[in-house]
């Protein structure tokens, strides 16, 4: 029996729309560390364990889709690229928040572990995606923002800016 992925494309309902390019496992885990400021191939192979075909096929998929962009640079004399986010996939923050907070509490870790903030820069406080950080009340940009994975570092990351252009 096969098993055929069905297309969402073309649908006028929003989220099978979304869930047709981020319904593979491997999508939101790419945009999770590219959100954190990975860029590389060889990054996100190394931290997802993926085959490199794999990744190929996800990345390139996520370009198409136009949540990253590809951006060359030279290496040892060689021209490679770094994948960057875009601000479509930027403002994947709050679904990935949301995601991670569902995650915490509906499902279990083999080594349970605090669970992932975000941490307004400024005042240090945890808050959440928005205009205004929930401790202090002031505005809160992206950069003003870093994801803290305590199972990852005890130090927040910031979030990586989206590419403009």
């Amino acid at each position: 029996m096969s098993t055929k992925r069905t297309a969402w494309a073309d649908v006028p309902c929003p989220i099978g729309r979304a869930i047709d390019v981020l319904g593979d496992k491997w999508a939101l885990l790419i945009l999770r560390n590219a959100t954190v400021g990975m860029k590389r191939f060889d990054q996100f192979r190394e931290d997802l364990a993926i085959a490199d075909n794999v990744l190929s096929t996800r990345l390139s998929r996520l370009v198409d889709a136009r949540l990253l962009v590809r951006v060359p640079y030279r290496d040892d004399g060689r021209t490679r690229h770094e994948y960057r986010l875009t601000a479509a996939g930027a403002d994947l923050l709050p679904v990935m928040h949301a995601l991670a907070a569902w995650g915490q509490r509906y499902t279990e870790a083999a080594e349970p572990a605090e669970p992932m903030t975000l941490i307004h820069r400024e005042c240090g406080h945890e808050t959440n995606p928005g205009d205004k950080c929930v401790h202090c009340g002031r505005t809160v940009d992206r950069q003003d923002l870093a994801w803290l994975r305590p199972w990852r570092s005890p130090e927040p990351v910031p979030l990586a800016e989206p590419v403009t252009s």
